[in-house]
């Protein structure tokens, strides 16, 4: 059953494509055209990547106001997440990912419960689709499995990230995308850093439509 976002998408869609004289849904011919350009367009130019991309990844989340830490074993995330909690006084609860529900988040003083973040939900623990090296970025895809409030909710943002799945640019973080998912889902979300904005003043407010903190752990 469709919920009433995807509903609207997809009316949305179907009025543009008739003002175009095309059906409303698309015919399997016009995605292939669509992959088959994709697949030929030439990279643009692109500055030279010589370096590491997980010490990149690194050095670029640190320079956007995020933190970083590292853990050796997957079994070693709910340690890691209470001592950055302890450490900066905040709430030792949240939510989480399903895919992180079976840690000891007890174990290690935490009440973490795996859904979908609502508004009171102090701190919200995902992984990552992918890391970007080039720019210390995350990204993130909607799903029922990822849902996107855990990331976007939460006053803390604490995003386990797989060294394996750091790529060097944005090119290879959609390359990859689209060869992985096939078909992208509603939304894809880029985290740079906690949420600030400047529209007020050109003062810097952080946490106005977002994270207050971005805290990466680096996992296998």
């Amino acid at each position: 059953m469709k919920g009433e976002g995807e509903a609207t998408r997809e009316s949305i869609l179907a009025r543009i494509r008739a003002r175009q004289g095309k059906p409303a849904t698309p015919a399997a011919g016009e995605h292939e055209a669509v992959r088959s350009y994709i697949e030929a367009h030439p990279v643009s130019p692109r500055p030279r990547m010589e370096w590491d991309a997980v010490a990149r990844f690194r050095e670029r989340a640190l320079g956007l106001a995020s933190t970083v830490d590292d853990v050796a074993t997957l079994a070693a995330i709910p340690a890691a997440v209470a001592r950055y909690l302890a450490a900066h006084s905040l709430p030792l609860a949240g939510v989480c990912w399903p895919e992180f529900a079976g840690l000891d988040w007890r174990g290690a003083g935490l009440a973490v419960e795996s859904r979908a973040a609502r508004g009171a939900d102090p701190v919200g623990i995902t992984g990552a689709f992918f890391a970007i090296a080039e720019t210390g970025t995350l990204m993130t895809v909607s799903g029922p499995e990822t849902p996107s409030t855990v990331s976007l909710l939460s006053e803390t943002h604490v995003a386990v990230v797989s060294r394996s799945r750091i790529v060097r640019g944005m090119e290879e973080a959609w390359q990859l995308a689209r060869s992985e998912l096939g078909k992208l889902p509603r939304a894809v979300n880029f985290i740079s850093g906690p949420s600030r904005t400047a529209d007020i003043e050109q003062t810097v407010t952080v946490g106005a439509h977002g994270p207050y903190r971005v805290h990466v752990i680096l996992a296998p």
